[in-house]
């Protein structure tokens, strides 16, 4: 699950769908990390003539397997969060309506990111923060690879999460393989398991309990490239720079896409439809930069001013799609097997 930061708008409009949507109520189904500011929804059902009905559904993969399971009754007409880890399982299981219309440009690296039945909103990287303090305090050099985080220098430093349970972990465990290739990424794992990894079951706990910057003991954690600069954005005395910050080792960066889309046999497809591009418009792009901390995927939006602490990294290791449907939930019990027992 993504980091919430205390994001201000976090628990705006939380409601649950009716079995039955009434005329007018346009029903979203999202993730917990869904955030969009008050006044931008608000003005969305005054211009669209609908009340907004938002269900948030723990993480992406839990909201996914809802649409799943009520794909003969839906219990929503427009869907956001599916990423491009999910994109291969949204189709199969075909919750998806076609998008009508033309899309407004998105940046050039999203391309073919998503399916055309997906409209990318944003986008982010999953990568490795590190505690600045306390790598200076002990004067030891930050790993240069994942190789380096195998030796004994670095042992029982690093905290990840659980890939069977947690988002930033399952895009972890795939950047390794996307790099390595499926051998090398498990002869890694194996070689962490030995050098004294911590596994926990979700993003909070690992980035609130263990990780050193919070009071924890690892000072290296599984996060995202723009946690720094959430960090700095949220920081209750001025600072200058991030306390933390994060490393962009081959292997170790996942680029995650979120789209949105309409859900098959969803009502209101008018506003449904309205919604996608309200996501995709330069408000809400703009907002989400500081809400859900991640980039905006329309072409020509103005990153956020606290967005220069989390410059994109210069490279990621993602799996093809088609790749990630076919293996990962292979990939994710080898996984098990290997680090946990």
């Amino acid at each position: 699950m993504r980091p919430h930061f205390f994001a201000p708008w976090f628990a705006v409009l939380l409601a649950c769908s009716a079995a039955h949507a009434a005329a007018g109520e346009l029903r979203l189904l999202t993730h917990a990390s869904f955030a969009v500011p008050q006044p931008l929804l608000a003005q969305f059902e005054k211009e669209a003539g609908v009340t907004l009905r938002i269900t948030k559904s723990g993480d992406a993969g839990e909201m996914l397997n809802k649409l799943i399971l009520t794909r003969a009754n839906p219990v929503a007409d427009v869907v956001f969060g599916i990423d491009n880890v999910l994109a291969a399982k949204a189709l199969a299981a075909q919750v998806l309506a076609p998008l009508e219309g033309t899309a407004p440009a998105s940046a050039e690296a999203l391309a073919g990111a998503l399916p055309d039945t997906l409209a990318p909103v944003d986008y982010g990287y999953v990568t490795l923060n590190y505690d600045k303090a306390w790598f200076a305090k002990r004067k030891l050099a930050l790993p240069q690879s994942l190789d380096d985080l195998a030796q004994p220098a670095y042992a029982k430093l690093t905290v990840v999460q659980n890939p069977a349970t947690s988002s930033p972990g399952h895009a972890f465990l795939l950047a390794t393989i996307g790099a390595l290739g499926e051998e090398q990424a498990f002869a890694w794992w194996g070689r962490m398991r030995a050098n004294g990894l911590k596994v926990v079951k979700g993003w909070s706990e690992a980035y609130y309990t263990e990780f050193s910057h919070n009071g924890g003991s690892r000072p290296l954690v599984v996060s995202y490239a723009t946690s720094p600069a959430a960090e700095l954005f949220y920081a209750k005395t001025k600072l200058a720079e991030p306390p933390t910050g994060s490393l962009t080792l081959r292997g170790a960066v996942f680029r995650q896409v979120e789209g949105a889309g309409l859900v098959a046999g969803g009502r209101e497809r008018a506003a449904a439809l309205r919604f996608v591009r309200f996501l995709q418009s330069a408000p809400v792009q703009q907002a989400l930069q500081t809400e859900m901390w991640m980039y905006p995927a329309t072409r020509g939006v103005a990153r956020a001013e606290a967005l220069r602490h989390a410059p994109e990294p210069s490279r990621s290791d993602t799996p093809p799609a088609q790749a990630i449907a076919d293996k990962g939930a292979d990939w994710v019990r080898r996984w098990t097997q290997v680090v946990l027992k």
